[in-house]
């Protein structure tokens, strides 16, 4: 895994939309996709070090991994083109200016857009280190954000009303470290199961679900195709680690608007049975397979 300067910002891909996924479906977001991921989910390693060396996908596309085709997983991370290559170090006022050339800049200070960190895995070491940097500069030059102590930021401090709201989008296999832990107003843990084609081993970070845990606001999001997933998620997860269905969400696997409404209404009839919270993907209702709209 390549090192992660801690000074700047490993950026695939930056745009403002409405959040597709999760409890805050619907809202206005601002989407930081960081670069690299611990995680391959439909691909084995072997596979994107080809894709790696020969450079071959896409911007946005949408494929089909070798763990799939083999049958030894359901999906393939419809993000890879995003995260595997694309990626360059951007200073931290990049951000800044590209929030107020699209005139939104007083809105996500104040939290009415949220600021989503994704991936990638944005909670590798490197981008932990980034992210909590970027926030002490941008309040280096702009006093009037609202941050009140970098060292020791709480929740509590964090999610007031008139102050930016951070989201951010985790496989729950690192542990998130203080200070990005405190800067943290809402935690979209999205823990994959077998059908992703990684081991337990390397989905599955004990530590990590539990520091997840710790926080005032956070949901595991789970994807699933059929009732077996349904099962394998309260084994390894929910039943494990005590997770409260109330912070449960589980969401088709699904990555195109073929079968959507029927994969909708499947996770739905899955939600009245079993008490989890049934959502979908409303991105791909919206724009199909279209990826930073």
């Amino acid at each position: 895994m390549s090192k992660i300067d801690p000074n700047k910002l490993l950026i695939s891909s930056d745009f403002y939309s409405v959040q597709g996924e999760g409890i805050s479906t619907g809202v206005p977001s601002y989407f930081v996709r960081l670069g690299v991921c611990n995680l391959t989910c439909g691909m084995s390693r072997k596979f994107t070090n080809a894709l790696l060396k020969e450079a071959s996908l896409a911007d946005g596309e949408i494929f089909k991994g070798d763990l799939e085709l083999e049958g030894k997983a359901t999906w393939t991370c419809d993000s890879t083109s995003q995260w595997l290559w694309r990626g360059e170090d951007k200073d931290f006022q990049y951000l800044i200016d590209r929030w107020k050339e699209q005139g939104i800049y007083e809105d996500i200070k104040n939290g009415t857009i949220h600021i989503i960190w994704t991936g990638g895995e944005p909670t590798i070491k490197g981008h932990q280190e980034a992210i909590v940097n970027f926030h002490k500069y941008w309040k280096s030059v702009d006093p009037e954000v609202n941050l009140l102590d970098f060292e020791n930021p709480t929740f509590d401090v964090m999610n007031e009303n008139g102050i930016f709201y951070n989201e951010i989008e985790t496989n729950g296999t690192v542990v998130i470290d203080q200070p990005l832990f405190g800067l943290i107003d809402q935690i979209n843990c999205s823990p994959k199961l077998s059908n992703s084609g990684m081991t337990e081993k390397q989905r599955i970070n004990p530590d990590a679900i539990k520091r997840i845990m710790e926080h005032s606001n956070y949901t595991f999001k789970f994807v699933i195709s059929n009732e077996e997933d349904i099962k394998e998620l309260f084994r390894d997860f929910v039943v494990p680690f005590s997770i409260p269905l109330t912070n449960v969400v589980c969401m088709p696997g699904l990555d195109s608007q073929t079968d959507f409404h029927e994969r909708t209404q499947f996770v739905l009839e899955m939600a009245k049975k079993y008490r989890f919270r049934g959502l979908t993907r409303l991105h791909i209702s919206a724009w199909d397979k279209t990826l930073n709209v």
